[in-house]
């Protein structure tokens, strides 16, 4: 039995708390199997604790759970607030004696703030990236993945990605057929392919300002099926190739090139998620000239195919 403490909090969601419940302690799943890990959730100050929804839980273990487990799981957090100096003790000590931490969601943030990931990897939810790499500017905050396993240190993306996280963590300890089995009676994909960037929403950009790059970029968005040339994109701006191409990064962050392959990224994906289009017609519509360049850029972008994601986007955009 692998000893498992789930970190809970006034407010915290009972969608992100009964996660790991589920997964690691089967309640609820109807799996007859005698479970693998023994699951206590506990709080820093044991009782009652408020939910974010129309009722309260009870918590009988306090940090003395955390001490005693093999996996520390933060189901959620309260993002902004750093955990207490006890709590994040407690973390520090227990991943000193050999404990997994894990983060779901926003509890990437609690993880961050104990320092132990300086310098690494962490994965949070998108929604929240931007916040969180301001507050841990040490920390490598991704944006694009389900989740990220370091090995002693595992952070996963908001809500179902959450699922996916955990059902990674069984396939590890106890083999790909014990994860599969469970997933099967979660009603759940045993593996889920793809990224968190397919859920982020499509920018779109206010063509009613005098910002030159701003009306380059809405040209460039109207061209997207033509071949854009760099010369000819920065005339549109009246500006020469060097100073569009240095305004152009010191407004967004990349480059145009870069810019340009991410919105017709994004415009492929939209197209596949709301129209019948074949591949090879979004293709040439999107600028990528080809079927097989598609696949290329989707699946470095977005981790999956476009045929991947539009059998799993399609009904969403209806």
């Amino acid at each position: 039995m692998r000893s498992v403490a789930v970190v809970a909090f006034d407010g915290i969601s009972p969608f992100h708390l009964s996660v790991p419940t589920l997964v690691f302690g089967r309640s609820g799943t109807g799996v007859d199997a005698e479970p693998s890990y023994e699951v206590r959730v506990c709080a820093e100050q044991p009782g009652s604790l408020s939910t974010a929804a129309d009722f309260d839980i009870t918590v009988h273990h306090g940090l003395d759970a955390i001490a005693e487990a093999e996996l520390v799981i933060f189901p959620g957090w309260i993002s902004g607030h750093d955990p207490s100096p006890a709590l994040t003790a407690a973390v520090r000590a227990a991943h000193a004696d050999g404990a997994r931490l894990v983060g779901l969601c926003f509890g990437s943030w609690a993880i961050a703030a104990t320092g132990l990931v300086d310098g690494r990897d962490v994965t949070t939810h998108w929604a929240a990236a931007a916040a969180m790499a301001s507050a841990f500017p040490q920390v490598r905050v991704r944006a694009d993945a389900l989740w990220t396993d370091l090995g002693d240190v595992i952070t996963s993306a908001g809500v179902a990605a959450a699922l996916d996280c955990c059902l990674h963590i069984v396939r590890g300890d106890l083999g790909a057929h014990a994860a599969t089995e469970l997933a099967r009676a979660l009603v759940t994909a045993p593996h889920r392919p793809g990224s968190q960037a397919q859920f982020i929403p499509i920018d779109t950009i206010d063509d009613g300002t005098d910002d030159p790059i701003e009306h380059a970029m809405v040209w460039a968005r109207t061209h997207l099926g033509t071949t854009i040339d760099l010369d000819a994109w920065s005339r549109t701006a009246f500006m020469s190739r060097r100073t569009f191409t240095r305004r152009f990064r010191a407004r967004t962050g990349t480059s145009p090139q870069r810019w340009l392959l991410r919105q017709r990224t994004d415009h492929a994906r939209l197209l596949l998620e709301s129209t019948d289009d074949t591949i090879d017609r979004i293709a040439r519509d999107t600028g990528f000239g080809s079927a097989v360049n598609l696949r290329h850029h989707f699946h470095r972008a977005l981790g999956t195919s476009p045929a991947a994601h539009r059998a799993q986007f399609r009904g969403t955009a209806q």
